[in-house]
């Protein structure tokens, strides 16, 4: 399995605060059997990353972890807010692409979804990439699905955080969600080993079995999306939006 959202780098936005942590945060992974973590910093205006220095800091941590023996790798990736796009030059872009392949994982602006978000995902698409979004769990409002279904149609996919699947508060409106196919793979959108939400999956997978729309395509889900994904390559859901 392959974490798409995970900010894992350490001491760089509001993630990792050290290199033990980051450190176990991959061990929290490597349990799991995810075999890669996208280290997806936040690209907005509140955290100073530099994105010219994301390929060295990647590739520091991965040396700190094949020195543990975890069998885990760290790919270079980006949480991009939506209001950061219009910013970032091609170069800039291409280096916080999951995986550094083509796909953006868009954060959307704070609030309910807006028409703001569309034009965002048709700029990204027609600067030559594609668009997976951020926990919209997050932005819930009365219009959230229609958005949602929307954004699928303009060929973006979708980001469930796995940890909320589990929490009774929330699972009912996510499961729902689920089952109207408004989501394509679950991330952990872990910040810390300590705290919060953790590097796990499985437990998640398992719940969207109770999905029926979903159960034939957890696989999918699990494995052959995110794979996709960092490799840059075209991707269609294997099921409709039903709404």
């Amino acid at each position: 399995m392959i974490d798409l959202h995970c900010h894992i780098l350490p001491g760089i936005d509001d993630g990792a605060g050290d290199l033990a942590d980051s450190v176990g945060m991959a061990r929290q992974g490597a349990a799991d059997g995810i075999e890669a973590i996208c280290a997806t910093p936040h690209i907005r205006h509140d955290h100073d990353v530099r994105i010219a220095e994301l390929a060295g800091r990647v590739a520091a941590l991965n040396r700190r972890l094949a020195g543990e023996d975890l069998p885990i790798v760290v790919l270079q990736g980006g949480e991009v807010a939506e209001t950061a796009v219009e910013g970032l030059d091609e170069d800039e872009l291409a280096l916080v692409t999951l995986g550094a392949g083509r796909w953006v994982l868009l954060e959307p602006a704070p609030g309910p979804l807006g028409d703001s978000l569309e034009r965002c995902v048709e700029d990204l698409h027609s600067r030559g990439r594609r668009v997976l979004i951020a926990h919209p769990e997050r932005h819930v409002a009365a219009d959230m699905f229609e958005r949602l279904a929307r954004l699928v149609d303009h060929g973006a996919l979708i980001q469930m955080t796995a940890d909320y699947l589990l929490r009774e508060q929330m699972a009912e409106g996510l499961l729902a969600m689920a089952g109207l196919g408004l989501v394509h793979v679950l991330s952990s959108d872990s910040h810390s080993s300590a705290h919060g939400r953790p590097v796990a999956l499985t437990p998640a997978l398992e719940r969207l079995r109770d999905v029926d729309a979903l159960r034939p395509h957890i696989d999918w889900i699990a494995e052959e999306a995110p794979h996709a994904i960092v490799e840059g390559l075209e991707l269609e859901p294997p099921y409709a939006v039903a709404l």
